[in-house]
């Protein structure tokens, strides 16, 4: 099974970059795209279809041109769950999962703290009410694969320069604490699991020219409960993936 997790910066925007012909390149059996800034309504479906991928499963915030997540897959999931039962996370379109046969997969978009001081605790709320709802979950259905824009670089390998970013929304102490609590209580990265090497990121500002230069951030993960290690085969950053001011992540499970 392959599975692909991409923060598309704006699904329509995306598609007019070419994305339709890179998803049909790509060819994954799932995958779970965030921040679509978009309805379903807003949208040609068929272009989706055609591509190869007839169930799209569509979770938008309720603001228009917002945040938002979408699955999309090959095969027909046996159930799709809406929303993680949380108002203010709900409103906004954060959280969606769809149960096949032998797996679960998320596609979330974990809020940022970015614009100020309210955003930051909003995010603080949003971790420890999705870390609860997550370890329950697990409970239910052992096999979960959580892929999704975290918006936390993890390590100091995981950011281009963690010494002037200590202070920065996404790198803080206590958002860093929260990735180790999380990938130490039944929770594997799957990217580094394999790969250990430093400057891979997920993020890049359109400032500066960082792209170019790889001055970026890892904020996206696609993370798997320990009951899946042996089934993981590859976890890939896909970095020349360029529909988004982020890139795309590869998992493949046998």
């Amino acid at each position: 099974m392959k599975i692909i997790s991409y923060n598309v910066n704006g699904i329509r925007a995306a598609i007019n970059k070419g994305f339709i012909d890179w998803l049909k390149s790509a060819n994954p059996d799932v995958i779970c795209l965030q921040e679509i800034k978009a309805m379903k309504e807003q949208l040609d479906l068929s272009l989706f279809e055609e591509a190869g991928y007839k169930y799209n499963y569509w979770f938008s915030a309720q603001k228009k041109g917002y945040s938002g997540v979408l699955i999309l897959s090959k095969k027909e999931p046996k159930h799709v769950e809406y929303g993680c039962g949380h108002e203010l996370f709900d409103f906004e379109g954060r959280v969606i999962r769809a149960d096949f046969q032998d797996l679960s997969v998320f596609s979330i978009y974990f809020p940022s703290g970015t614009t100020g001081d309210i955003r930051q605790d909003v995010k603080y709320e949003f971790l420890d009410f999705i870390y609860k709802y997550l370890q329950n979950i697990k409970k239910k259905i052992p096999n979960l694969v959580v892929c999704g824009d975290y918006n936390i670089c993890h390590k100091a390998i995981d950011i281009h320069n963690p010494v002037s970013n200590k202070k920065s929304s996404g790198f803080l102490p206590e958002e860093r604490a929260w990735m180790d609590k999380f990938f130490s209580t039944g929770f594997i990265d799957s990217f580094r699991h394999f790969n250990e090497e430093a400057h891979h990121y997920t993020w890049w500002s359109y400032r500066a020219n960082a792209r170019a230069n790889n001055k970026g951030w890892r904020i996206d993960y696609i993370a798997v409960t320990d009951s899946l290690k042996e089934n993981m085969l590859d976890s890939r950053i896909l970095a020349k993936d360029v529909h988004s001011d982020h890139c795309s992540l590869f998992l493949e499970l046998k």
